[in-house]
Order: C-alpha cells, then sequence, then structure tokens
C-alpha cells in the first residue's frame, strides 16, 4: 500500500512569491504550491508510477494499493486511524505499507521504520492566593518554578545528548518544549492557580511507563497540590524491522540499491499515518523520494523540482516492482 495524505497546512497568499495553491513553475522548474513536499509529491510519485507499469502491460504478484488519505495534518482521527479500523481496509489484507517521509538535503536518503509518540502534558499547581503583596508560602509560582525547573532540566539533558554524539539525530532522544503558562486575572493578585503546558515527543526505546513516573514525581517535588494532566498521550509505535530477516526491508532496498541511493535509517522525530498501520500488526516505512532539496514543508515557498518529480515515479516504480512480487 503506498500512502500519502491529501489535506495541508495553511498558507498566507501575501507572504509567497508565488500562489501557494497554483502549481506555478519557475525558471529553474521548482514547482510551488502548499504540500508540494507534504506529501502530494508522494501522491504524483505513486499514481505515475503505477500509470507506468500498466501501461507496459507489467505483472506483479500482489496488488498495489495506493490511498491518499485527508486528516493527516490533525492527528489522523477521520482519516487512515478510523480507515484501519475499517471492515473495508481489512479485507484489503495490507502485508505492507510505504507511507510519508520529509525531503533530503543531503545526498542520502532518509527511511524512517518508528516515529516518536506526541504527549501534550499540563501541570496544574494551586495553591495560596491573596495580595500581591505578600510573601506567603506555598504559593503557585513557587510550585511552577519548580515544575518548570524539572522539565527544562530534562530537555537540557537531552540537548546534550545530541552535542555530545554527533550520530544521534533528534529523534533518538525525547524533546520536550514548554508551550503555554497560564494563571492570574489581575498584575496585583497572586493567583489560586497557575499551569504550564508541555509539548513532549517520546522515543519509542524509552520506558513510557518510567518516563511518565518521572513527570509525576516532578509534581511531587514542587508541592502539594500539584497535578499533572494529560491533555493528549499517544501510545508507543511498534518499530518495523530492518535487516535480512524482514523480507519487505530486503526487497525494498534491492529497489533502492538498483537506483544507487545512499540510505540513512531513522526514527521519524513527528508523528505519520503510519502509525496507525504498524499499531495493526503491518509493517510500514516512511520515505520521501527526494534527496537534495531544501526541507521546506509548511513552509514559506515550499517547493518540488521537475527533476525531483521524475526521478520519484521510477524509484517508486523500482520499489513497486520488488515489493510488490514478495510471497
Amino acid at each position: 500500500m503506498l500512502s500519502s495524505h491529501m489535506d495541508v497546512v495553511p498558507a498566507d497568499k501575501d507572504e509567497w512569491k508565488y500562489d501557494p495553491f497554483g502549481g506555478y513553475m519557475d525558471e529553474e522548474e521548482r514547482i510551488y504550491g502548499r504540500g508540494a513536499q507534504d506529501t502530494k509529491q508522494l501522491a504524483i510519485m505513486a499514481v505515475e508510477a503505477v500509470r507506468r507499469l500498466v501501461m507496459d502491460d507489467v505483472k506483479v504478484r500482489r496488488n498495489v494499493l495506493i490511498t491518499v488519505m485527508p486528516d493527516e495534518e490533525i492527528g489522523g482521527a477521520g482519516g487512515m486511524e478510523k480507515f484501519v479500523q475499517s471492515e473495508e481496509f481489512r479485507k484489503l489484507n495490507v502485508g505492507f505499507e510505504l507511507d510519508e517521509g520529509p525531503v533530503s538535503p543531503k545526498t542520502e536518503y532518509p527511511v524512517f521504520n518508528g516515529e516518536r509518540s506526541s504527549w501534550k502534558v499540563e501541570v496544574h499547581c494551586r495553591g495560596f492566593t491573596g495580595h500581591g503583596s505578600m510573601l506567603a508560602d506555598g504559593t503557585p509560582g513557587e510550585k511552577l518554578r519548580v515544575v518548570l525547573d524539572r522539565f527544562m532540566d530534562f530537555r537540557q539533558e537531552q540537548r546534550d545528548r545530541l552535542r555530545e554524539d554527533p550520530s544521534l539525530w533528534l529523534s533518538d532522544v525525547t524533546s520536550t518544549n514548554l508551550t503555554m503558562v497560564k494563571g492570574g486575572t489581575a498584575p496585583n493578585v497572586i493567583p489560586p492557580e497557575m499551569s504550564a503546558v508541555f509539548d513532549l515527543r517520546i522515543n519509542p526505546l524509552m520506558d513510557f511507563d518510567e518516563m511518565e513516573q518521572k513527570m509525576k514525581q516532578w509534581c511531587k517535588d514542587a508541592g502539594s497540590d500539584v497535578e499533572l494532566e494529560f491533555l493528549s498521550k499517544q501510545e508507543k509505535t511498534p518499530i518495523t524491522p530492518i535487516g535480512k530477516d524482514n523480507k519487505w526491508w530486503t526487497a525494498f532496498k534491492k529497489a533502492t540499491d538498483k537506483m544507487n541511493m545512499e540510505l540513512k535509517t531513522l526514527i521519524l522525530p513527528g508523528a505519520s499515518d503510519a502509525r496507525f498501520i504498524r499499531r495493526a500488526g503491518i509493517p510500514a516505512l516512511g520515505f520521501g523520494a527526494v534527496n537534495k532539496t531544501e526541507v521546506l514543508l509548511h513552509s514559506v515557498n515550499e517547493y518540488i523540482t521537475a527533476d525531483s518529480l521524475v526521478r520519484g515515479v521510477e524509484i517508486f516504480k523500482e520499489v513497486i516492482l520488488e515489493v510488490a512480487n514478495v510471497l
């Protein structure tokens, strides 16, 4: 199954050189458009590759399915997640899925065999409330300071790991970012509650239970009446094995070797529809099929070159010929 998604993030036309929904190609054969890298290019490559194989009357042992899903950019609940739970999907008897991956600015092509899980947490700090001139114990601000210190100390530990080991990539660690701080209604009133929201992306090799207990301990360190709330909590996603024991990987690698492609296997830092496939027990790889290209997904003036599209079609043809003939 060759998967991509049709939905895109918003684009402000006034900030772009060309209409983000116009598909303009400039003199350097750069095709501009929102979704040019995420992931309309993959849908085009898949459809054109299959069309050419059909025109050439090529036969393969397995069915080749193309899915172009909605709702990926907002979590996939109404798209791939719902589809995977359907009877229609079960009847397809999917053996392997090729999902999205970002373009690469380097010569190598990243291949993603897993992804981090997204946790959004809010820590509520409740305590003494009163006049802003007082120096009372147990104020929400005091407790919040401890919470911020613990989360940001952990963040620095992960940053240090990246800095100290050049072989590590962003997805090899767990990222933590403070995204919201709430509390207070007036500048001279100590509020009864303050809270902080954090966005965490958990590496799949990490012990999820241990990470949750760690956060709960940080709340205890801050004092009484400090509560950890999960705003969202993605479960751990299985990792697709990479190696000769995985017939799908062997076939995929054979195809890319024919194209003289240098691969780098990684864990995806963010999230994709592939997580729903892997949780259903189906092996999946994320693959962008484009290298030597500036990464501009979700950015202004997102583009893909015509040459990259043409080469991507050829890459998909080779991948289909190998993977769709796996017994």
